[in-house]
């Protein structure tokens, strides 16, 4: 058991340092660009009819869908830095989520204006007015909310010791892995419905539902390591946060954005609350290198590389991980 935690953490760790590499965020920023660029092209070229029929007919013909398809490409990005921040801290990851979120409203906002034809006129975007507000600023309410969950975090180990804090930590990396492939899988069903059969999958509530299960099995997992009372409330809290979020996922507008305000102010008062209830760790922080290797000698893991050493000192949560 210890030898194939050992392996999946090795690997884990190569692919996040390499998401994380400069390179990498410049590749993800040049394809968001192009991705815009060629979607207004696409568009444009459907409106004037140079498009052949069988792509013409899956193409819509409003600019503001550029919008909408690039943003739901950097919601994508995020479920990455979900899947990474996983092993990490659940905390955090359930603030990314709640990132998600707000650029989901804020999609939505850009999206009202996609039910009309263009030219756009004051008396067809009249109607869109105040839905366009709601989403607009629920997604702000939200983004200030973060701000005060993630200066409240704490981070605190649940893990008495290097032994069990290398098997918590590897095992959230398997949950991981688990959840990259499925949000894989999603990813290859709805584009395939929609290419086949014209039929839009919900793929981003998807996504949520598999963190929903992913949450809990978490609380089991880290109830392994620590059944405290306090502990056990802060996980199956975070996950209820999850199932909130996907509620706002397919709620209308303006219920989504006030879903989407009670889920953060929900996690967040799951944060001051458990901060409040647990007593500090005796003896304090251990020392975040020197945790680290010894996690990883601990695990039997194979030595990383020089990119992903160069990446790990500053993941203070995967030493001190909050599951």
């Amino acid at each position: 058991m210890n030898r194939f935690l050992a392996v999946i953490s090795y690997h884990f760790d190569k692919l996040e340092a390499g998401w994380e590499s400069p390179r990498s965020r410049h590749i993800v920023a040049d394809t968001l660009i192009l991705s815009f660029i060629g979607a207004l092209v696409m568009i444009e070229a459907q409106r004037r009819a140079l498009l052949p029929p069988a792509l013409a007919s899956i193409l819509p013909t409003n600019h503001f869908y550029a919008i909408d398809f690039t943003l739901q490409l950097v919601q994508i990005v995020g479920l990455v830095g979900i899947i990474f921040g996983l092993a990490r801290s659940v905390s955090n990851t359930v603030g990314k989520q709640l990132e998600i979120l707000s650029l989901i409203l804020l999609r939505g906002a850009f999206r009202e204006l996609t039910a009309f034809d263009e030219p756009m006129t004051w008396a067809k975007a009249m109607p869109t007015i105040l839905p366009i507000m709601a989403l607009a600023t629920g997604a702000l309410v939200m983004f200030v909310i973060l701000h005060f969950y993630y200066r409240v975090q704490r981070h605190q180990t649940i893990a008495d010791d290097f032994q069990h804090l290398a098997g918590f930590v590897a095992t959230k990396k398997v949950v991981a892995i688990g959840l990259m492939l499925a949000f894989i899988s999603i990813a290859i069903y709805t584009v395939a419905q929609y290419l086949s059969a014209g039929r839009t999958i919900l793929f981003f509530g998807d996504c949520y539902t598999v963190l929903i299960f992913s949450d809990v099995l978490l609380v089991f997992v880290s109830m392994h390591y620590s059944s405290t009372y306090h502990v056990v409330f802060r996980n199956t809290g975070f996950a209820i946060a999850t199932v909130l979020i996907r509620v706002a996922v397919i709620a209308p507008a303006p219920f989504n954005a006030l879903i989407g305000i009670g889920s953060a102010l929900f996690a967040l008062g799951i944060t001051i609350a458990y901060n409040a209830f647990a007593s500090p760790p005796a003896g304090g922080v251990a020392p975040v290198a020197a945790a680290l290797d010894t996690t990883h000698a601990i695990v039997a893991l194979a030595p990383l590389s020089k990119a992903a050493k160069a990446h790990h000192p500053e993941q203070r949560e995967a030493v001190n991980p909050k599951p």
